[in-house]
């Protein structure tokens, strides 16, 4: 018996003694968990695999000694381990770019793509956008980081005091590198999705931004600004379009292999590696795990190719986990991570998206009348005002220690005087404003210009703060030349009637010297860049006088309204209009005077916008933009001289070629109704300077050519580096091609030519349209562009000699243009 007991003692202890291993697989450059490495003791078939989030955990109760880490496109690496004992082991796999390189493809049909095939064939069955409808609770965490910041950095009088915010990054962490949290955000929502009609909702329900108490910015927080559909043939990623590796055209941009087949979880899947055909374009490499039977992505992670031809992202990775619903596949789990570097050895920005779904609901549709067709982003009025216990019975996941305590120290790094002085620099630089207190000065260049009426000109001008209002503004300017010894003016008031929807009203009133029919998108005349690269003097300007009174009406994002109430004197400067009274006498006239109600309404389904408090940036729409602009002028009104009606249309829209970029085209036309001098018909905008502008024609002078019914049209291809990047000596340039063509055709009645004399050089494409064409280089050191412009029309030796003999000015044929511009 007591033999017995012995031995049933041992076989227990046999039973329960086992060694057990816990811990954190991550990359040794990105410093980010690695999800699916394969995880196995050595010597047997004890295996497993990391998370989402790269943890793992496997046990053995039979002798092992060392545990070895797989992963495809990484060194394999093994460690030892402790017997019959629980322990921790967090590893770094550094990557092998060779082994991606030494895949062999045997002959015969590569089953990868057999696989691949069935992938696109089943889209429709696995794609959620394909269903019927689905609703899920979405939670998205983000924090972004300024990262790689030089150890040395923090011992500077400078930083003396943020360091406490080093000494309290958690030491135990491998990832650990001097990083400074710039802001940790959290939101959590309902989103509905109907695909016929195709509508889309999202309530935030609850969102949490550290530093940030403005409503505004929760919506960027939600899954409609942040989602990616990975079985989108195209994914737009940082403005530029990336194929997906399971597009419809996949094989055309990548290769395949197939690599392994397993479990992962309950459902049997084959795993495919696919990296770029060619180098440096806009691609992925990765794994992807698939379904065996419904073909449908099970997992899938992929970066950015290391070559790719973007600016500024060291890495950016994608990490999604789907799961079964039914008989329907929804996105379950999904991380992005992303790495800005501007220059090397400097500081970067590292950012985190975690993304959570679950209580879903399929083909289950809300009625027609839940959906709006104005604002389908709603936030709750009190989504900002949650408490901890929201949080904490609401969040899918914990916050690490070190998440909870970026909470405190961003807000704290907010309040600090040396955060508040950088951020007032990078106001400065942005916006070109000062901010003190309650009033911002700027901007900065338009201080001092210089023309040949006011000689040196020197202008002050500022604006309200938000400090003074959220919801209105006063802003203004005065300036004076040293030549012509006048003061000119402007005084603005604007406020907010409601916020949303978006209404305005404006009330303004200026008295300055102005460029007529100017490019709106070009620099200001008496900016400073103006007066440097200018390649004639500015001597065309007119004296307005003007009162505006305006209301803005946006009943949901896309659909922009306004109308203005105009009042307009325009004068000559230093002379006086003159017009033909009869056929042999002339007359003249100090100024004109004009009164009119101006329409405009700006259609762009789809839009999104950066918001500041009146200001806002359009991060585009994937739609056509069309504005329509009508405008009325009222004679006798206030002394109006004119009866007249003006119509003008825009269309502008943007068209993707992958591989070979993207076009941009612009379709412009426009006629007036009624007599009209000059100065009120359409005055195409031209360019005097060296600088760029895409709006303008930049090889037509100021005041060549003008209309009082025209048609236009712009093309802007720009081929993202297609040719370039196959020279191999181009290639580590990065530079990209580009290419412009403008044609332009109108004509001007007899009575509008008499109605004032035409000033000297103005005509009305009497010999044709004028084309110009050009071919450019952007990305030079990733932030200069350059084109050569060639005129090709109205550039005979007898149109050359008139021109100059009657301004002084010569036809330029052809031209360099240079510009500044930030893009990825």
């Amino acid at each position: 018996m007591k033999q017995c007991v012995l031995f049933f003692i041992v076989f227990v202890n046999m039973a329960v003694a086992q060694t057990k291993v816990t811990g954190i697989v991550y990359d040794a450059e990105t410093k980010e968990p690695l999800p699916f490495v394969g995880i196995v003791f050595k010597g047997s078939k004890i295996s497993a695999t990391t998370d989402f989030e790269g943890r793992y955990t496997i046990a053995a109760t039979v002798p092992v000694d060392s545990l070895v880490f797989s992963y495809v496109g990484y060194i394999t690496l093994k460690k030892a381990v402790k017997k019959n004992v629980t322990q921790t082991i967090t590893v770094e796999l550094k990557p092998d770019q060779k082994l991606l390189d030494e895949v062999v493809i045997l002959p015969g049909e590569n089953p990868a793509h057999i696989i691949l095939r069935k992938v696109i064939k089943n889209k429709p069955k696995n794609d959620k956008e394909q269903y019927d409808s689905y609703q899920y609770e979405v939670y998205n965490k983000i924090e972004f980081d300024l990262n790689d910041i030089p150890p040395n950095v923090k011992d500077k009088k400078v930083m003396k005091p943020l360091k406490w915010v080093f000494d309290n990054i958690d030491s135990s962490n491998v990832k650990e590198k001097p990083y400074l949290p710039l802001i940790i955000s959290e939101a959590i929502s309902d989103f509905y999705f109907k695909r016929n009609p195709k509508n889309k909702k999202e309530v935030i329900k609850g969102t949490k931004i550290s530093g940030v108490e403005d409503k505004s910015f929760s919506k960027f927080m939600g899954e409609m600004y942040l989602a990616v559909n990975i079985y989108d043939n195209n994914l737009i990623v940082f403005e530029k379009y990336f194929a997906s590796p399971i597009s419809d055209n996949g094989l055309f941009y990548y290769k395949y292999y197939l690599i392994d087949s397993m479990y992962v979880g309950n459902n049997w899947c084959y795993q495919i590696q696919f990296k770029p055909k060619r180098k440096q374009e806009l691609l992925f490499e990765g794994n992807m795990w698939i379904a065996d039977t419904s073909f449908a992505l099970k997992q899938i992670e992929m970066k950015i190719a290391g070559d790719a031809n973007i600016n500024y992202v060291r890495a950016f990775n994608v990490m999604q986990e789907f799961t079964p619903v039914d008989s329907f596949w929804m996105l379950k789990k999904e991380k992005l991570v992303v790495d800005f570097k501007l220059q090397k050895n400097q500081a970067g920005f590292y950012g985190r998206k975690t993304t959570s779904y679950k209580d879903f609901k399929i083909n289950k549709p809300m009625p027609d009348e839940f959906y709006s067709r104005t604002d389908n982003l709603i936030v709750n009025e009190d989504a900002l005002n949650k408490d901890n216990t929201f949080w904490e019975e609401n969040r899918h996941d914990t916050l690490s220690k070190n998440e909870n305590q970026i909470y405190q120290m961003v807000d704290s790094i907010q309040k600090m005087p040396l955060y508040k002085t950088w951020q007032d620099i990078i106001v400065l630089f942005y916006s070109g404003y000062k901010v003190w207190g309650y009033w911002e000065f700027g901007p900065y260049y338009n201080l001092v210009s210089m023309n040949q009426f006011e000689g040196v000109r020197l202008r002050v001008g500022g604006r309200t703060s938000n400090k003074f209002s959220r919801w209105c503004e006063i802003n203004g300017f005065v300036a004076y030349g040293t030549k012509d010894e006048r003061f000119k003016y402007k005084a603005q008031f604007k406020t907010f009637i409601t916020k949303k929807p978006r209404q305005i009203l404006y009330l303004d009133y200026k008295n300055d010297y102005e460029l007529l029919g100017q490019s709106q998108y070009s620099l200001t005349t008496d900016n400073i860049l103006s007066s440097l690269f200018r390649r004639n003097p500015l001597n065309a300007l007119y004296d307005v006088a003007q009162y505006r009174f305006g209301y803005e009406f946006e009943p949901f994002n896309g659909w922009n309204n306004q109308v203005y109430f105009i009042n307009r004197i325009i004068s000559p400067i230093d002379t006086v209009f003159t017009y033909a009274k009869s056929s042999s006498e002339s007359a003249t006239k100090p100024n004109i005077k004009t009164t009119e109600i101006k329409f405009i309404s700006r259609f762009a389904w789809g839009e999104k916008y950066i918001e500041g408090t009146f200001s806002r940036q359009s991060t585009g729409t994937r739609n056509p933009v069309v504005q329509l602009e009508y405008t009325p002028g009222l004679k006798g009104v206030f002394n109006s001289d004119y009866t007249y009606h003006k119509l003008y249309i825009n269309v502008d829209d943007r068209i993707r070629i992958n591989p070979i970029g993207y076009i941009n085209y612009v379709l412009e036309a426009g006629k007036i109704w009624g007599k009209v001098p000059f100065p009120l018909m359409f005055l195409h905008p031209g360019n005097e300077t060296y600088v760029y502008d895409w709006a303008a024609y930049n090889l037509m002078n100021f005041y060549e050519f003008g209309s009082d019914q025209f048609v236009a049209a712009s093309i802007f291809h720009h081929f993202d580096g297609f040719f370039l990047n196959k020279i191999p000596l181009m290639r580590k340039l990065k530079w990209r091609e580009v290419f412009t063509a403008k044609c332009l055709i109108g004509t001007t009645s007899e009575a509008n030519r008499n109605e004032l004399s035409f000033p000297n050089g103005l005509s009305s494409f009497k010999k044709g349209p004028y084309y110009e064409m050009g071919a450019g280089i952007e990305n030079i050191f990733r932030i200069f562009r350059m084109d050569l412009f060639w005129r090709l029309s109205y550039i005979d030796q007898e149109y050359k000699y008139n021109y100059k003999l009657l301004t002084g000015k010569k036809v330029p044929l052809w031209g360099l243009r240079g510009s500044i511009q930030v893009i990825f």
